[in-house]
């Protein structure tokens, strides 16, 4: 399979079609092999328009959101990122000349792509997804779904920080924007979006009499 050409085809039918304007976000789409982010024997599916495989039940987010996402955030190359639970969303943040860590709670999740972040200078973190490595980041970006509001990650962005991420308590969801300010953080609802929502991510029930 040609895999360059069907990285092509992703960007111009998938992509570009879907208000993602950003010439440098278009490059590195066209840079980053998202085939190597996702299970061996699923590599044939990594430009359709489908969350495919990578280990377990994590799948990568389709790349038309994870754009719209990436390009909400505007990146600056320089910045600091947090990519958690989004290795392909990490590669191409990395591609953008951000500084970039990716966070995995699944050591199978990691072993599948540890590979691709090491080839892209992307720093690898395992650890609870419920409790976000470092601080102070410039961006946080996530391609799978919360069920709830992330305070957790929130509290890690710097004053001026932008969090990504798609908020599902359904079978649909919002794409949401966060920004840090001095005084509490600002939302902005984004786009429609349904990726299966991370397990770690979901509260656990409450009873009450």
């Amino acid at each position: 399979m040609d895999f360059a050409a069907a990285r092509k085809v992703m960007v111009d039918s998938q992509v570009r079609v879907n208000d993602v304007t950003d010439r440098g976000l278009q490059a590195a789409l066209l840079a980053v092999p998202r085939e190597h982010f996702c299970a061996a024997d699923r590599a044939f599916a990594a430009y359709g328009e489908v969350e495919v495989e990578i280990a377990g039940d994590r799948r990568l987010m389709q790349a038309r959101e994870v754009a719209k996402l990436l390009q909400a955030l505007d990146a600056r190359p320089g910045e600091t990122a947090l990519a958690i639970a989004a290795p392909y969303a990490a590669a191409v943040l990395a591609d953008l000349g951000l500084k970039v860590t990716a966070q995995e709670a699944d050591p199978a999740v990691a072993e599948v792509v540890a590979p691709a972040l090491d080839d892209a200078g992307v720093v690898m973190h395992v650890g609870p997804l419920t409790t976000p490595t470092g601080a102070d980041w410039d961006l946080i970006v996530s391609e799978g779904a919360v069920a709830a509001r992330p305070t957790a990650w929130l509290e890690r962005l710097r004053i001026g920080g932008r969090l990504a991420v798609v908020e599902r308590s359904g079978p649909n969801g919002r794409a949401v924007l966060y920004v840090r300010g001095r005084e509490g953080y600002s939302r902005r609802e984004l786009f429609d979006a349904a990726p299966p929502v991370l397990a770690e991510m979901t509260p656990a029930p409450a009873f009450a009499l």
